[in-house]
């Protein structure tokens, strides 16, 4: 058994990392909402599925729309959207300073609105343009297929087909930044468009980025994410849940102004229901400057991973508990997926702001303890929660850590993964504390049990969860294949053998992937594969 009072490589590296520098600028991005009513539906909108080979977001639901690019200003627009004040920043955009928020500029910075007309045209094929500029039906489909084979950019199919671009029949809807959680945030503006049911054309998608589209009441939509059926991003539940309650007249006050939807300083982001995602700052390892902290459950709730020793992360997690309880999420317990110290890092903070106690798998108590870090109570393998009507189940899932847990929601299949996966990097095997063996009969398990959401500790959701976990497996493999070459080639070492095994990557991350190497020898003695 590993001596629990060693110090890895891994978490040498961790006990070394700095506090991340400044991010880069979010990204300009724009969302149409299309909206009608009809005589036997009532309100309706038309959103749209991510196809799932997309990179980013694939399979998810959302809104029309997409990043603002550079030609973008160059379009000629007449007008502006309604609701809009030149340069007022409607949304407050918690969690940001001064500083920050005058980094992102104003509401509708050159080229927001040409792009929301752009993405609109390339993802429906609906076309703003004025009266005088309205193009003949029938030049609309070739125009637009030209746009997607990128055979013509949209301000010289603009010029060419003499379109009198308007933005009067947009309304501004609000401002959402994304959450710190993935490589590529967004500073994302909103518009609604009512487009009657008898106005030709109607939306339709050709393909590509989406394949589904559909008019459907916001409260239909909202029932969808609630029983784990679709998944979408805050902005676009919030939306649909003003649109259901209010409408787009009177529920504009509340697209503008989306503070109902904190956690204090923070966004509530819940992306499945019952699993809040709470980013902290935290001395990890690059390229990951967050760690995820996490409440799971809907009335009865367990805090997962309180992570960053940075007081001011530490400052806005009690906050954001503190405002989640006060909506009604009771904390009842502070759960760990295992010891290392970009997950645990405030963990005496919140039991003492919470008074509820520490729970974990025993191998991560007996490593927590010579660091002053107590953990009251143990969670085993196959442990079945109820967390008021929310069953969660406890898998034991060792090889990055010899504590490691994960913990599944058995109604909507979310798994909140730890460290067994990453949204952003990769996950270190560092023995003597990590086993290649274990871990990967931890992803065997978790494969088989196929849930429908991976939730990291580390960078953005993973909607494809089998596929990921079965990536993260084959490519292991694939490596201890190359080091049974390298073996047999006569290199007996990891230092030997880390410039042909990791050609791949840079020479600075050698250190680390020597210890990669050294987890697969092991694990390649113990079948026999290679001599003691």
């Amino acid at each position: 058994m590993p001596d629990p009072t060693s110090t890895p490589l891994y978490e040498k590296l961790l006990a070394a990392a700095r506090a991340p520098a400044d991010e880069p600028a979010p990204r300009a991005s724009v969302a149409v909402i299309p909206w009608r009513r009809t005589p036997e539906r009532g309100l309706e909108v038309f959103w749209v599925r991510r196809a799932p080979t997309m990179q980013f977001m694939g399979g998810w639901y959302a809104f029309p729309g997409g990043g603002v690019a550079r030609r973008d200003a160059a379009v000629p627009v007449d007008g502006e959207p309604a609701e809009t004040a030149a340069g007022r920043v409607t949304d407050p955009l918690p969690g940001l300073d001064e500083d920050a928020r005058a980094r992102l500029g104003p509401d509708l910075a050159p080229g927001v609105v040409p792009a929301a007309l752009r993405e609109l045209f390339e993802e429906t094929g609906l076309l703003l343009t004025s009266p005088a500029g309205a193009p003949a039906p029938e030049a609309l489909a070739p125009a637009r297929r030209r746009l997607l084979a990128k055979e013509a950019d949209f301000a010289a199919l603009a010029a060419e087909q003499g379109w009198r671009l308007t933005a009067a029949p947009l309304v501004f809807a609000g401002r959402w930044l994304t959450p710190p959680v993935a490589p590529v945030r967004f500073d994302n503006r909103f518009f609604l468009l009512e487009w009657p049911a008898d106005r030709r054309p109607q939306p339709e998608l050709l393909g590509g980025e989406h394949d589904h589209g559909e008019w459907t009441a916001p409260a239909a939509a909202v029932e969808r994410w609630e029983a784990g059926e679709a998944i979408a991003a805050p902005p676009i539940v919030h939306a649909l849940r003003v649109l259901a309650e209010d409408g787009p007249e009177k529920g504009l006050a509340r697209l503008h102004d989306p503070r109902e939807a904190d956690l204090g300083p923070m966004r509530r982001i819940e992306f499945r229901p019952g699993v809040v995602l709470l980013p902290l700052r935290t001395l990890t390892l690059p390229p990951a400057t967050h760690t995820n902290a996490y409440l799971l459950g809907l009335g009865e709730v367990v805090l997962v991973d309180p992570a960053s020793t940075l007081p001011g992360e530490v400052a806005a997690l009690k906050q954001a508990v503190a405002a989640a309880q006060a909506q009604g999420r009771r904390v009842r317990a502070i759960w760990l997926t295992h010891h290392h110290p970009d997950h645990v890092g405030a963990v005496n903070a919140m039991r003492e702001e919470l008074g509820v106690p520490v729970l974990a798998h025993p191998a991560t108590a007996e490593r927590l303890a010579p660091r002053g870090i107590a953990v009251d109570g143990a969670l085993h393998d196959g442990e079945r929660v109820e967390l008021a009507g929310f069953p969660v189940r406890v898998f034991h899932t060792p090889g990055h850590a010899r504590g490691h847990l994960c913990f599944y929601d058995e109604r909507r299949g979310s798994l909140l993964a730890g460290d067994l996966i990453a949204g952003l990097g990769t996950i270190v095997i560092d023995p003597p504390e990590g086993d290649m063996d274990e871990y990967l009969r931890s992803l065997e398990r978790m494969i088989e049990l196929a849930p429908k959401t991976l939730f990291p500790a580390h960078g953005p959701v993973v909607l494809e969860s089998v596929a990921k976990l079965t990536e993260y497996r084959d490519h292991r493999l694939w490596r201890e294949e190359r080091i049974v070459e390298a073996w047999r080639d006569g290199l007996r070492t990891p230092r030997a053998m880390v410039a042909r095994v990791y050609e791949d990557v840079p020479a600075e991350v050698h250190p680390v992937a020597e210890r990669q190497i050294e987890a697969h020898l092991v694990r390649l003695r113990r079948l026999g594969r290679i001599e003691a």
